[in-house]
């Protein structure tokens, strides 16, 4: 089963509540060669218009968010060269966490549509928390009434899935002191650019279960799943493929 039909939360903008849209630069660090935009240089993008829009409303001090699943949809690239605009909104509110929908698009036809669940934690003790009545009163009205689950949904590695090694670097730390979830996505950019011909579409879902360090990592594959473990059979985040 595809990604497409097994996950529908692309959901559009209800026409209600807060939306917050900014540029993107496409840099050169951003582009595989063959001038596409990456899937990492997505993810990134994907979590700074995140900050942006909790900055820009106040709530920067608020909380603290960790993403637990994302889905990136891509029509078509973004490509070097072209401009680029982000626009987000909360899609859905859960107990202690939400949904975010997030639309990245050129004048020239690139489109990409994610979906984002993050987890709402508090600065202080960084446990899950409920939201205030302020963060309610600003994001709840796009949710629309739709409720979120946090549960996990992707299966284990099963035994005798194909295994290649992977190694995260320091590089990709971030200021959580763990491997930045943008950084995740580097395995399946690997199999894109280990292609002959640059995919024209892309559709696939990461889930994160436990945060990763640097050093040597394994990612499993059976069919359209990939996980990426640790030594010692730790599984760290798993992705779900299809469409593209």
């Amino acid at each position: 089963m595809s990604v497409s039909a097994a996950f529908d939360e692309l959901v559009a903008h209800p026409g209600a509540g807060r939306r917050f849209e900014q540029p993107v630069a496409v840099g050169l660090a951003d582009t595989a060669p063959s001038g596409r935009v990456r899937l990492d240089a997505l993810a990134r993008w994907l979590q700074d218009v995140a900050l942006a829009d909790v900055v820009d409303a106040g709530l920067g001090e608020a909380a603290l968010w960790v993403v637990r699943r994302t889905r990136l949809s891509v029509t078509r690239f973004p490509r070097f060269g072209e401009t680029a605009s982000a626009m987000t909104f909360c899609s859905g509110v859960g107990r202690m966490w939400a949904q975010r929908r997030t639309t990245i698009a050129t004048p020239g036809g690139g489109l990409v549509e994610a979906v984002a669940l993050w987890v709402h934690l508090d600065p202080a003790s960084l446990r899950p928390t409920p939201f205030s009545e302020r963060e309610l009163a600003l994001y709840g009205p796009s949710a629309a009434g739709r409720e979120v689950k946090a549960r996990l949904r992707h299966a284990a590695p099963p035994a005798g899935a194909a295994s290649r090694p992977w190694t995260f670097r320091s590089t990709e730390l971030d200021i959580a002191d763990h491997i930045n979830n943008a950084a995740y996505w580097a395995v399946v950019e690997d199999e894109l650019l280990a292609r002959a011909a640059d995919p024209e579409a892309f559709d696939a879902e990461v889930e994160f279960r436990t945060p990763a360090q640097p050093g040597p990592h394994a990612v499993l594959e059976d069919r359209a799943h990939r996980w990426v473990v640790a030594p010692d059979g730790t599984v760290h985040a798993s992705f779900l493929l299809g469409g593209g």
